[in-house]
């Protein structure tokens, strides 16, 4: 209804101006015109109406004789066609054949298309056919001057007007890209040649947030925006640009602890100078972090793959040696054989720990977060690690806020830990001294957690190859396992690891996850749980209702779907695998297919690679079994807005 007005004061407002306009699109067909234009060219209405043909109305106006006589029709309106094609402007005036002056004024729309004014010029080639006429003391050459005068102000006029429009239209266009920079998630700035910025779209701070930094940056040259260890970072890239070499790269902005990646591209266009360099910067911490994760994912599939065959094998031999020694061990041995055969025992069990232990960082191990408070997780790492520590040696741990609870997984991470300390236990041998354990938000990115003792520090090949499977530095009495599957636990988790030493002594080991903090609660509601194991049905059960939730409980995806619209239905949560045709994934596709509001999720003991399972995590959040109900709690937590 609203368009139909605008389009009604639109055709009306049209019909007030007094000259004739007709606009072409760019297909040459007629999008509008005005009365006028009918009337003054007497067109008919299949001429006139939306849609027409630029080549028809053409047809028509040479068959009545409007461009004067043509030898060939077709060849005319061909020609005037191609010229309306080439969408050019012009001005020209002509007599039509009843012996009235026109003026034609044509420009092309931005958008695509022509727009033609029509202008009655009777009057004025009357009067100045009376001026020559009553002007014959005037020379030939002053009339003409004054006639072409006339014409060109004419067309002046015109320009004027093409040109008024073509600003207005620029100023339009600056309008829009400047809304659409302000509204990309990205810092986009220009600085000239002397690394000076001269437009930003104001998202420095928000990208690239620090304390220190001004609000404004318009004017600034990049060291006073960024600071000096920042602008060290991207001078080299802005200085290649300003030879003519864009680039892209990633760097840790220390101001912040967020990883940037930036693209500078050179001011300039086809071949001529370069006026500059153009900017573009983007957070990617996140990218990173699950990058990192990936990665890491990766490279334990390929060491699964290549261990996996070897492990095999060897835990046979290793079977065998023990099952042949236990013999030996019940005989009666003469001298020191006794000793051998249990040295040779002890030395078969201590391969096949190491067989735990690589099977447990080459495996497809499945991260399991659970909401923690930190409080109390450090307090229970105290309990795990003090008795392991001798007398001399004492565990500071300090927690710099960190009061609202997180989501990580807590036994990796605990694991983690109580490794560390372990290892700065052995390095500290018999000096006494203490391990301090410090756990702190850092810019609202990372979690991290700083172990540092009073030991002897890492050696350079230990800083420089501490993380690598195998790598020990305590001979026969270690694995060089331990920091390797620290640092595959923690990048798994999309998180980072660093060795270094303390200018007064001792080791550094930094842990960083991922800081994701637990703002809501679970609110209680009903579930619909969907579980054909009674026993495993029990157990699910009573976990929801321990979080306050109610539930309602079905054995099969059919008798899912029939309670699934009971009013007050909050969340659904099935086992994938259920008896019948429908499967699980099946259940929750169909309710929300149906526009169910309730939340749904589905629990399995299939493995990650199984298709139906890897169907399933496309869609819908998965809780591998078994699991605990602080799993279960971590699952149901709401998205964050």
């Amino acid at each position: 209804m609203g368009q139909d007005i605008t389009t009604a004061m639109t055709a009306a407002g049209l019909n007030l101006i007094q000259q004739a306009l007709s606009i072409y699109d760019s297909d040459l067909r007629l999008a509008v015109c005005n009365r006028r234009f009918c009337e003054m060219f007497n067109l008919p209405d299949s001429l006139s109406t939306r849609g027409a043909l630029f080549e028809d109305t053409i047809r028509f106006l040479v068959g009545r004789g409007e461009y004067g006589e043509v030898e060939d029709v077709e060849e005319a309106i061909a020609a005037r066609v191609e010229a309306a094609r080439a969408f050019e402007p012009h001005y020209l005036e002509r007599m039509r054949p009843n012996g009235r002056w026109v003026s034609v004024e044509g420009a092309p729309l931005t958008t695509g298309g022509w727009i033609t004014v029509y202008t009655d010029i009777t009057e004025i080639k009357v009067q100045e056919g009376l001026l020559r006429a009553r002007s014959e003391e005037l020379s030939g050459q002053v009339l003409a001057n004054a006639e072409r005068l006339s014409q060109a102000n004419r067309q002046l006029a015109s320009a004027n007007i093409a040109l008024e429009e073509t600003k207005r239209q620029l100023m339009e266009m600056e309008a829009r890209t400047r809304l659409t920079t302000e509204m990309m998630p990205a810092h986009i700035a220009h600085v000239d040649r002397e690394l000076r910025y001269t437009y930003t779209n104001r998202r420095l701070s928000s990208v690239m947030p620090g304390v220190g930094r001004p609000q404004s940056i318009m004017g600034l040259t990049g060291r006073e925006a960024l600071g000096d260890t920042t602008f060290d970072k991207i001078e080299p890239y802005l200085l290649r640009a300003l030879n003519g070499e864009a680039s892209v790269f990633e760097f840790a902005d220390d101001a912040n602890g967020r990883r940037i990646r930036a693209a500078f591209t050179p001011d300039q266009t086809n071949g001529g100078p370069i006026n500059g360099v153009y900017i573009l910067a983007m957070n990617v911490t996140e990218e990173v972090q699950a990058r990192s994760a990936l990665m890491q994912t990766r490279k334990r599939e390929l060491a699964a793959q290549l261990t996996s065959g070897l492990a095999h094998d060897f835990a046979n031999l290793l079977t065998i040696i023990l099952g042949l020694q236990g013999r030996l061990e019940r005989v009666s041995l003469p001298g020191n054989a006794a000793e051998i055969v249990a040295a040779t025992i002890a030395a078969a069990r201590r391969g096949g720990t190491l067989l735990d232990r690589i099977a447990g960082i080459s495996g497809k191990r499945e991260l399991r977060p659970v909401v923690t408070d930190m409080r109390q997780f450090l307090t229970d790492l105290s309990v795990l690690a003090d008795p392991i520590l001798p007398e001399q040696i004492t565990l500071w741990m300090a927690r710099e806020g960190l009061e609202a609870p997180l989501l990580l997984d807590a036994g990796m991470l605990q694991d983690a830990l109580v490794n560390l300390v372990l290892n700065a236990r052995d390095a500290m041998g018999s000096k006494a001294g203490k391990i301090t354990l410090t756990a702190r938000a850092l810019r609202e990115t990372w979690l991290e957690l700083v172990v540092e003792d009073d030991g002897p520090g890492f050696s350079d090949i230990a800083l420089e190859r501490g993380l690598d499977p195998f790598f020990t530095t305590k001979g026969g009495e270690g694995s060089g396992l331990g920091l390797a599957m620290i640092y595959d636990q923690i990048t798994l988790a999309g998180g980072t690891v660093r060795l270094r030493n303390r200018p007064t002594g001792g080791g550094i080991v930094t842990l960083r996850l991922p800081l994701r903090p637990v703002h809501k609660a679970i609110e209680p509601g009903m579930v619909l749980l969907v579980e054909d194991r009674i026993e495993i049905r029990e157990d699910v059960r009573e976990m929801l209702r321990a979080m306050g939730h109610s539930v309602i409980e079905a054995s099969t995806a059919d008798e899912g779907l029939a309670l699934a619209s009971l009013p007050g239905l909050t969340m659904v949560l099935s086992d994938i695998s259920l008896p019948g045709k429908l499967t699980g994934v099946d259940l929750v596709e169909t309710l929300a297919q149906n526009g169910m509001k309730g939340r749904c999720f589905l629990m399995t003991s299939l493995p990650p690679p199984n298709p139906l399972r890897a169907r399933a995590a496309a869609q819908f959040p998965v809780l591998s079994k078994p699991f605990d109900a602080a799993q279960l709690a971590a699952l149901l937590i709401p998205e964050a807005p």
